[in-house]
């Protein structure tokens, strides 16, 4: 299972691809995730978004100022219809 500093890790496109292959590869492999099916991993990732801030104001942290969302929306966009 994915550390939970590895999205911590992550500073540029490779790396991202690099997460998000790890990520394919432990469900592949049987990993146990809550929301395992896509309906129930894409509600999650925007309840996770909306309350991000919440997130790093629990643990410390302030939220990311320079997170380039437009970025990872194109990349969910796209992996739609990618081939």
């Amino acid at each position: 299972m994915e550390s939970p500093n590895a999205a911590e890790a992550v500073n540029s496109r490779e790396d991202l691809a690099r997460y998000v292959e790890e990520l394919q590869r432990e469900l592949i492999n049987g990993a146990t995730w809550e929301n395992d099916r896509l309906d129930r991993f894409l509600e999650a990732l925007a309840a996770w978004i909306s309350s991000s801030p919440g997130y790093y104001r629990n643990t410390g942290r302030p939220a990311p100022e320079d997170a380039t969302w437009s970025f990872f929306a194109n990349a969910l966009g796209a992996a739609t219809i990618y081939e």
